[in-house]
């Protein structure tokens, strides 16, 4: 069994990491089987929250605006993790995330991790669920979801009690063992910064249609700007 690891979640504004941000990260450092060290921060995503994430996990907009940008948090969680495997529910998901961010400012992000839920769905297939919040009522697990750090640790407890009740039975599995670290792939394509024209050009459109916008115009990548920008000329016209 691995017992030196970071465990990584994140709260992010949607699905995908192509178009969504990271408002939360929370992560817990284990070394030997004991917890060594927990970090957590918010993170401004740069665009206001649709309610349906506010509602899921509580964090407020009011919350985000004096949160520092990803590009000072991704140091911190980078330093955290280096070297080590990285554990997680679904952990490609959070891989995912902050793969695309650290590619998107030239820094390096690979690393080896291990699926707590796919070794639930191995060996739990009787579940009627293998979320992180009904695994955690399964094993008695004190949880609070949807926030990054109680995530975080809820998902160091279910591994613990997965590697209790089933880590031998995997062993047999060898290199193909689930609670053995795997190579974990993403990837990534650098999104560049809004160039000026672009940012000008918003900031016009806005000022001219007396537009509130729901997103940070000095946050923007290429694309995203000029997603923008057709959305508006096609909306308001010129």
């Amino acid at each position: 069994m691995t017992e030196t690891y970071a465990c990584i979640d994140l709260e992010t504004t949607g699905l995908d990491p192509k178009r969504d941000r990271i408002i939360e990260i929370g992560v817990v450092r284990v070394e030997q089987n004991r917890i060594a060290q927990e970090w957590t921060t918010l993170v401004n995503p740069g665009r206001v929250l649709e309610e349906r994430i506010t509602e899921l996990t509580g964090i407020r907009d009011e919350e985000l605006a004096s949160a520092p940008d990803i590009s000072e948090a991704l140091p911190v969680l980078i330093e955290m993790t280096e070297g080590l495997p990285l554990l997680g529910h679904s952990v490609l998901f959070d891989y995912s995330f902050v793969k695309k961010a650290a590619v998107d400012r030239r820094l390096s992000f690979e690393r080896d991790g291990i699926d707590t839920l796919k070794i639930a769905r191995k060996y739990l297939a009787e579940l009627e669920s293998r979320s992180l919040p009904f695994l955690c009522g399964h094993y008695g697990i004190a949880h609070s979801a949807h926030r990054a750090l109680q995530d975080a640790r809820a998902t160091v407890e279910l591994y613990r009690r997965l590697a209790e009740q089933f880590y031998e039975k995997e062993e047999t599995e060898k290199e193909k063992s689930l609670f053995r670290p795997r190579r974990l792939c993403y990837r990534a394509k650098r999104d560049t910064p809004a160039t000026i024209p672009q940012k000008e050009q918003l900031y016009k459109l806005a000022d001219k249609h007396k537009l509130i916008l729901d997103y940070d115009i000095g946050k923007l990548t290429r694309s995203e700007a000029s997603r923008q920008i057709d959305r508006l000329l096609a909306e308001y016209g010129r």
